[in-house]
């Protein structure tokens, strides 16, 4: 006889019967309990914009980080665990500045989410780097490559990674998708996306948008040349 589900997800390498890994699993659904992130990929550039949960009316805003860059051209959005992204962003941010050094050019962003796919892959490997479990983080990486070209990739914790035009993930993530399928539209300019953006959030969101419980990020394209990543200033 098989043995029953929960004698499977003890173990992060082991397969169910039926082709499963329920730890993975676990991590995906960890992610729908997350704030809502969402991006959005135009010709101009990319758009990130992340809600932010206040709890308590002690807390500083402008301490909870759910949008940064790892590049100069390349930012990210996340949700789920955030302790667990840490170490994915530092994993990226030494990735995207090694490359830089030894060939003198800016890392690609598709090339620095499959260095950190890489690593969401190695959990349960015996090694001092490695996670005892998936990480249970989502993260959408957006950014500009130097040949003009913006980029818009989602990883999930089994490690797989998608190119996307829109994409939403968290909480709120498939009423968030569902808006994006029926307004998204590849010719919008980048302040269409980000005005997206922030309507998919307000529809999402229990409490009413403000500068301080939401977070806003983008990387326009710039000539050609590889974009800038930042931060919008709180001017909502």
């Amino acid at each position: 006889m098989f043995q029953s589900r929960s004698e499977y997800d003890r173990g992060v390498n082991v397969f169910s019967p039926e082709g499963r890994i329920f730890q993975v699993e676990y991590a995906i659904e960890a992610i729908k309990l997350g704030s809502t992130a969402v991006g959005v990929q135009t010709k101009e550039g990319v758009c990130l914009a992340v809600e932010r949960r206040i709890t308590s009316p002690l807390m500083i805003p402008s301490s909870i980080e759910k949008i940064v860059e790892i590049d100069d051209h390349i930012g990210c959005a996340m949700s789920g665990l955030i302790a667990d992204s840490r170490i994915l962003i530092d994993h990226a941010r030494v990735e995207a500045q090694s490359h830089w050094f030894t060939f003198n050019e800016k890392m690609t962003v598709e090339s620095v989410t499959q260095s950190v796919s890489n690593l969401a892959l190695s959990f349960g490997e015996y090694d001092r780097k490695s996670m005892s479990r998936p990480f249970g983080v989502a993260i959408l990486m957006a950014g500009v490559d130097e040949n003009g070209e913006s980029v818009l990739l989602h990883m999930d914790p089994s490690g797989t990674y998608l190119k996307y035009g829109a994409k939403a993930i968290g909480a709120g993530s498939e009423g968030a998708q569902a808006t994006l399928e029926e307004q998204y539209h590849k010719s919008m300019t980048l302040d269409d996306g980000m005005k997206l953006c922030l309507n998919v959030l307000k529809q999402v969101m229990e409490e009413k948008i403000s500068a301080t419980n939401i977070e806003v990020g983008i990387c326009r394209k710039d000539q050609e040349k590889p974009g800038k990543f930042y931060l919008l200033a709180k001017t909502l």
